[in-house]
């Protein structure tokens, strides 16, 4: 869990998940987000000039309400995501940093044709300003991918997998607040990604930090 908020004289962290801290500036702020403090890193004691740092909790829908209410919160003038995914194929192998283009829900009852959604649910959210960063898709399935063939299947929607970015998206959109997402690729999707996840998520995590930062600072 994220220890005591702390404020700096250039940015604002929000502590205990984002929920308790307010702002006291009296102009727009940028509302930098996380799922959950590991993958926010040093940005949590030192958030960037002007940014509000917070995190949204885990899944989509805890994500979207989060989400908003940071925005009703905070009015930010955008928002960033951070956070890491996993690979469902070789387009994207584990570091690299990416760009979410869209965010998609989706599920492989769907994919299977065993199930559907009505057709006025929206499904999709696209990003809505850009980074520096390639840009892919994102599927947001329900739950983690654990087997080979369902794998297969989503990465005929997308290249990586998320948990949280179409709750983000879909607040952000709601409440016409420019948002976007930088994922770094944490694990391959499938039987052994909880594990290869563990070895790897702190270290992409800092690299995508890293990145942000310099991106931010330019």
């Amino acid at each position: 869990m994220m220890g005591r908020p702390s404020r700096t004289a250039r940015g604002l962290t929000i502590g205990s998940w984002g929920h308790r801290v307010k702002s006291c500036q009296n102009f727009p702020m940028n509302l930098l987000l996380s799922a959950f403090p590991p993958e926010l890193g040093d940005l949590l004691d030192s958030p960037p000039p002007g940014w509000v740092v917070a995190c949204t909790g885990i899944g989509a829908i805890e994500a979207a309400v989060t989400t908003a209410r940071l925005l009703a919160q905070h009015r930010p003038a955008r928002v960033l995501f951070l956070g890491t995914c996993g690979a469902y194929d070789d387009r994207l192998a584990v570091g690299a940093i990416l760009s979410a283009s869209e965010a998609i829900a989706i599920s492989i009852s769907e994919l299977r044709g065993t199930a559907f959604r009505p057709q006025a649910e929206r499904t999709r959210w696209a990003s809505s300003w850009p980074l520096p960063f390639p840009a892919h898709s994102v599927a947001v399935p329900p739950a983690i991918t654990r087997d080979p063939n369902e794998a297969k299947l989503l990465a005929t929607i997308a290249p990586a997998e998320h948990l949280e970015l179409t709750g983000v998206f879909a607040a952000c959109q709601a409440d016409r607040i420019p948002v976007a997402a930088a994922l770094v690729v944490a694990n391959r999707v499938g039987p052994e990604a909880h594990a290869e996840w563990l070895r790897n998520h702190a270290r992409v995590s800092r690299e995508l930090v890293a990145a942000i930062r310099d991106y931010l600072a330019h």
